[in-house]
């Protein structure tokens, strides 16, 4: 399903570092990190029809799985930008948190933008 050079196999691999080393904030950045690549994956769901229980449509498909659908493949670039606008956010909040005096929570996403600045050196550096 995913390319030999998927970013989010790169990062589930630090992830898995940063969890042995009981590093939080890593832990934390990279989770969001990979949360954000399978949201920009998900196929948007159609908004002119709404789900209503109890209804029964002829046709339709029934069971397990009957209505998944192929989620959007990224290419290395959009999966890239995504990364790097969770990094423009983490700084961007931690600004904000520092502006309001919270020095000690916009340290920690200062550090989680550090990592996964980190993470995209490190991993475009392996390709």
């Amino acid at each position: 399903m995913y390319s030999d050079d998927d970013l989010r196999a790169g990062l589930r691999q630090q992830l898995s570092v940063a969890l042995r080393d009981r590093d939080r904030i890593a832990v934390a950045a990279l989770r969001e990190a990979i949360a954000a690549l399978d949201n920009a994956e998900a196929i948007p769901t159609d908004a002119d029809m709404p789900a209503r229980s109890g209804e029964y449509v002829a046709g339709a498909a029934v069971g397990l799985g009957a209505a998944e659908a192929e989620r959007r493949i990224l290419d290395a670039e959009a999966q890239g930008a995504i990364v790097r606008a969770e990094i423009e956010a983490r700084l961007a909040a931690a600004t904000t948190y520092e502006k309001h005096g919270r020095s000690a929570r916009g340290g920690e996403l200062r550090l989680g933008a550090e990592v996964l600045l980190a993470a995209l050196d490190a991993i475009n550096g392996e390709r």
